[in-house]
């Protein structure tokens, strides 16, 4: 994991966040175990923008993969902060319940859950049948 959050770290300081000046840096490992990254981007009609999971997801898929099997997530905070709803469902539609997300804080402070646990009774391709 500490691979994991090496990556987030370092994606983080490349976050592009003039307006809320809140930096948030991902890491995921995808089923080869290649690690992606993303982080944060803003624009002036904010609140639009990219989040940083979504920029590593993005990355994923841009790479030719579509499943997560790790996700480390750290943001500039005074506590561990969670994906917003968005990107909790967009976890959900590439990792499976029992992935391990970690959150952290720049200064180290993580705390461990899963996919399940961050997006109960997720919304999925079943309810589409």
């Amino acid at each position: 994991m500490s691979d994991l959050r090496d990556a987030a770290l370092a994606v983080r300081e490349n976050a592009h966040a003039p307006y809320s000046g809140f930096k948030v840096g991902a890491a995921i490992r995808a089923e080869s175990g290649v690690v992606y990254r993303g982080c944060n981007v803003e624009n002036v009609a904010y609140p639009e923008g990219t989040c940083a999971e979504a920029g590593a997801i993005a990355a994923m898929v841009a790479a030719g993969e579509t499943r997560l099997t790790e996700a480390y997530v750290v943001a500039g905070s005074p506590a561990p902060v969670p994906p917003c709803g968005g990107c909790r469902q967009k976890l959900a539609e590439f990792g499976a319940g029992e992935v391990t997300v970690t959150l952290a804080t720049v200064d180290g402070t993580e705390r461990a859950t899963t996919i399940a646990d961050l997006l109960p009774g997720a919304f999925d391709a079943g309810f589409m049948a």
